[in-house]
């Protein structure tokens, strides 16, 4: 089971839309494993949420850990979202050693498939709500430094990466 390369801000695949996942490619042997794959990645640099872009993947796959281990989300949208936001620190895999403070919305509900291709509905809030928050908006070419407030650390790191882009 490899562990996939997590490419860094400013590389420019980061900035790309993502296709939605075809329902043929679900029951393939290589998209199983890449999911696979994808989730130890996640686990194995102790992230919370990482989106296939992220490991040079366009499609619609994110991966958000929970309690016990990591639940897959494929062509997530958010189908609502609450009027309140809460202003909180975040920070990217993709962007190592930079955090900021990022205003979401509290709550969200969110349709998907799961890894099998069935249709699943989840009422998010808190971090788990942030976190899915975070990782749609890197499959539209999103990232949370657009939406960052105010840098909480590494500014200096930052400062020479977004001459860059």
């Amino acid at each position: 089971m490899p562990i996939l390369n997590i490419i860094t801000y400013p590389n420019p695949k980061l900035r790309q839309k993502a296709k939605n996942v075809e329902t043929a490619q679900f029951s393939q042997k290589e998209f199983q494993n890449f999911l696979r794959d994808f989730v130890k990645t996640m686990q194995a640099k102790d992230g919370i949420g990482l989106a296939a872009p992220q490991v040079s993947q366009s499609i619609r796959v994110i991966a958000v850990s929970t309690k016990n281990s990591a639940m897959i989300l494929i062509n997530p949208k958010i189908i609502s979202k609450s009027w309140r936001k809460n202003l909180a620190e975040e920070g990217c895999l993709s962007f190592p050693d930079i955090y900021g403070l990022v205003k979401r919305h509290n709550k969200i509900k969110v349709t998907s498939y799961d890894k099998n291709g069935k249709k699943i509905k989840l009422k998010c809030d808190g971090l788990f709500a942030r976190v899915i928050q975070h990782e749609i908006d890197h499959l539209d070419g999103i990232l949370f430094i657009d939406k960052m407030k105010k840098i909480t650390k590494g500014a200096e790191l930052l400062k020479g990466k977004k001459d860059a882009e």
